[in-house]
Order: structure tokens, then sequence, then C-alpha cells
């Protein structure tokens, strides 16, 4: 795993242990609408280069993207990086693999 993945799994034993982050959904509104994780955060990787001033409260924060699948979130993670956000994080396989074994209650698309 590089440095910039992290699995469902550990996001999962985060939220559970109540660990500071944020989770950033980079998808968009219509995705949203259909399913989304708890906690999330929404902000679409179209609206990002207007709205990232919103983020800055976490700069120095530990940031998780997630998408669909995990390559928009990747774009994004890679980008909020060479903003000067220093640690952030791709959620590898999105919200399709996190319905597959973390939340199988939520609809898969």
């Amino acid at each position: 795993m590089s440095s910039i993945e992290i699995d469902c799994r550990s996001v999962k034993t985060r939220f559970d242990s109540a660990d500071n982050f944020l989770l950033l959904d980079c998808r968009e509104q219509n995705e949203w609408d259909h399913v989304h994780i708890q906690g999330a955060v929404l902000l679409p990787m179209s609206e990002l280069q207007d709205r990232v001033g919103e983020l800055e409260d976490h700069r120095s924060s530990d940031v998780i993207v997630h998408c669909h699948h995990g390559g928009r979130s990747l774009q994004v993670a890679l980008w909020l990086r060479q903003q000067g956000f220093s640690s952030v994080f791709n959620m590898t396989g999105g919200i399709d693999v996190w319905a597959q074994e973390i939340d199988t209650s939520l609809p898969r698309y």
C-alpha cells in the first residue's frame, strides 16, 4: 500500500475509535443523494477548486477522500497534497468496497 492509500477497514477502525479525521466524499450530489457514508462531508470534485477554502481548518489534520471506486478520490488526494494539505489519503475501492465489506445495508450502483 502506498503512503497515499488507506483501505476501507482501516477507515472503519478510525471511525470506531473516534479518531479525529475528515472523511471527504468527492462524488457528485446525485451520487451522494443515492448513497453516502454516515459522517462523510460532500465536496464534489467538480467544485473542489472553487471551494477548497472550506477545507482550511483541516490543512494539518488527516483527510481521507473517497468516491465511487477510488479513481476520482486519488486525483483529489494528490491535488490536495499539492495545495499543502500534508495528511491526505485515498480510500481505495471507494464507497463500492465500503458497501461490500463494511456496511452491506448500503445500496450499490
